[in-house]
């Protein structure tokens, strides 16, 4: 048991030593295998980080790290917004080049969106157009709203390939392929994914929207880290919504969208009438009921309580509010400017019970029943509810192969926002996930492992929330202090000596035989002992029962041995057959107090039976 104990202790002391090396280390994902220069100082609390522009190892269309501190290639909005007012419809809103403002990687810069309650457009143009055709679509890139976010979003956009595209014409209404990020208003925390999709028949271009994703987005907006946003589109018509590299959402394009891909066969017929004389109706009055005579219905719902008489005192002539007596006009009072001064008014003292017209409380009236209405019966005359024929769809056709898209070969951010420096970096949109994957270990993960570095310990996070909440110190107390007093009543338990007290043989518990005289002897003294505990008149019945004993006795009647007796008996006969070897000093002794030379005597004890 002590060797188990000190196992367990063992291993807690190993625990809790691990969970303060732990405490002080860093705990990140490894991208340690796509990253060329990181050089972390061992037992130090911050990582110094040598950070090294990402560089895309592989076929890529589009890649944007800011690092250069230039908008190169970037076209800011020259465009004006239609159906709002002049001094807001104009993309004013302002961007720069920066680095983050907390857990920062030293020479890693981003977009910043730096205006409030402006318009900002933004966009360039990809390396080369993506067509959707045999190959995934994948588009990357990070978010950090670095002052969290009130109203606003930080979705970017995939503007079609058509011929009217111009950059610095971007504003809400051009055409756009994809549209993916995070957007944010109220309480109302979304991760859009939303893609047009053409009409065959009609060219007629439709918003599909994603479902929503099943986790709380919250976080994503409120923590002020730098997330990272991935969108992946496959052949097979199927998606996944990634963030931080953590499927939150994903589907397929044919049934997980809304609208759907697909309009139905079959539509309502527009032309189609519901007839006049078509009755929905379920229920309708009882034509056959008839109104009681006794029906009144012009008695009122409620009466006044003619039982209640008006209270002694009541003044009827006395207003309930009177001016203020006390108040006195303020010296600094202008009547040109503040008019005439009233004094303020108070409650009339002198209406302690009551003042202005006195009127007698309403109660309901006894006699009151309403507007009579006859009760509602079945209708036998009714249809259901009517809906007009279906008809086969015009417009119907049947796309098995939605991830054929429009073409697009330019991004772009166009946003409105009530929040500044909203964060953006590391843009990239490929077709293997393994290059985004690596861009993403050289870009955001030095990012992670900043925060995780300078993130505070357990230690620092506890003390903190009881500065805020004292009362959690108790709960502190609780929590450390009885794990600590179990561990070491088992580690260290009280030792209990135990004493084992062997008992003593003693030559006297043997049974030995017996006299006659002995026995006697031992009755008498036994009589003496009851005698004193006893009172007096049971002393005298257990006289009377012995004399009669003793009479017995003397005149030779044998006396009924009971079971117990008869066993005593038995077993002192096999002791004196047992110690018949004993000295004959011994067994003189026994022959004398018999007064028979024939051997020693059995010695019969005999328990005597109160007779009440």
């Amino acid at each position: 048991m002590h060797f188990h104990g000190f196992g367990l202790c063992l291993g807690l002391l190993f625990t809790s030593l691990n969970a303060e090396f732990m405490d002080d280390s860093v705990e990140v994902e490894d991208f340690s295998e796509h990253s060329e220069e990181i050089d972390v100082n061992e037992g130090e609390h911050s990582s110094e980080i040598k950070y090294k522009t990402p560089q895309p190892k592989g076929e890529v269309y589009f890649t944007e790290t800011f690092d250069s501190g230039k908008l190169a290639g970037w076209v800011l909005s020259k465009a004006k917004k239609d159906d709002v007012d002049a001094e807001i419809s104009i993309y004013d809103g302002r961007w720069e080049i920066e680095e983050l403002k907390e857990n920062g990687v030293p020479g890693d810069r981003g977009l910043v969106l730096k205006s409030r309650a402006k318009h900002h457009a933004i966009s360039a143009v990809l390396a080369k157009p993506f067509i959707f055709a045999d190959k995934p679509l994948i588009v990357q890139y990070e978010v950090n709203f670095q002052d969290g976010i009130d109203c606003g979003g930080a979705y970017i956009k995939l503007l079609a390939d058509t011929d009217d595209l111009i950059l610095e014409n971007f504003y809400d209404k051009t055409s756009y392929t994809i549209m993916f990020g995070p957007d944010k208003c109220g309480e109302d925390y979304k991760l859009h994914f939303i893609f047009r999709h053409k009409h065959p028949k009609t060219g007629v271009l439709e918003e599909k929207h994603a479902k929503p994703p099943d986790v709380d987005l919250k976080k994503f907006f409120t923590d002020r880290k730098t997330h990272l946003y991935t969108l992946v589109m496959n052949p097979d018509d199927t998606f996944e919504v990634l963030v931080d590299q953590i499927v939150v959402n994903k589907g397929s394009l044919l049934e997980d969208v809304a609208p759907p891909i697909n309009p139905p066969r079959e539509i309502d017929d527009p032309m189609d009438v519901k007839p006049e004389e078509w009755d929905e109706r379920v229920k309708i009055p009882d034509p056959s009921a008839v109104k009681p005579e006794e029906w009144d219905e012009s008695e009122p719902a409620q009466i006044e309580d003619v039982n209640v008489v008006k209270p002694d005192g009541w003044l009827d002539n006395e207003p309930k509010f009177i001016p203020d007596p006390q108040a006195v006009k303020p010296g600094d009072w202008n009547e040109d400017m503040d008019g005439e001064w009233e004094a303020p008014h108070i409650a009339n003292p002198a209406c302690r019970i009551g003042c202005g017209e006195w009127k007698p409380p309403m109660i309901d009236n006894p006699k009151y029943k309403g507007i009579w209405r006859p009760p509602m019966i079945d209708n036998p005359d009714y249809q259901g509810i009517w809906s007009p024929r279906k008809i086969p769809n015009p417009d119907y056709f049947e796309d098995v192969h939605p991830f054929l898209l429009t073409s697009f070969r330019a991004i772009g951010l166009e946003l409105w926002s009530m929040t500044s420096d909203i964060y953006f970096d590391n843009f990239i949109i490929c077709s293997e996930k393994e290059i985004a994957d690596r861009w993403a270990a050289d870009g955001w993960g030095l990012k992670i492992m900043v925060e995780n570095a300078n993130e505070p310990t357990v230690f620092k996070q506890l003390i903190t929330a009881a500065e805020e909440r004292p009362w959690l110190w108790i709960i502190y107390l609780a929590t450390v202090g009885l794990p600590a007093a179990l561990i070491a009543s088992f580690c260290w338990p009280r030792k209990v000596k135990k004493k084992y007290v062997d008992a003593e043989y003693k030559k006297t518990d043997i049974c030995k035989p017996q006299t006659k005289g002995a026995l006697e002897q031992e009755v008498k003294e036994e009589k003496e002992k009851i005698a004193l505990e006893k009172p007096a008149d049971v002393e005298e019945e257990k006289k009377q029962s012995d004399s009669e004993v003793l009479e017995k006795e003397d005149e030779g009647e044998p006396e009924e041995k009971s079971e117990e007796e008869i066993e005593i008996i038995e077993g002192q006969e096999e002791g004196n057959k047992s110690n018949k070897s004993g000295s004959e000093d011994e067994m003189k002794e026994a022959d004398e107090g018999t007064g028979s030379g024939g051997g020693p005597t059995k010695s019969i004890r005999k328990r005597r039976v109160r007779k009440d």
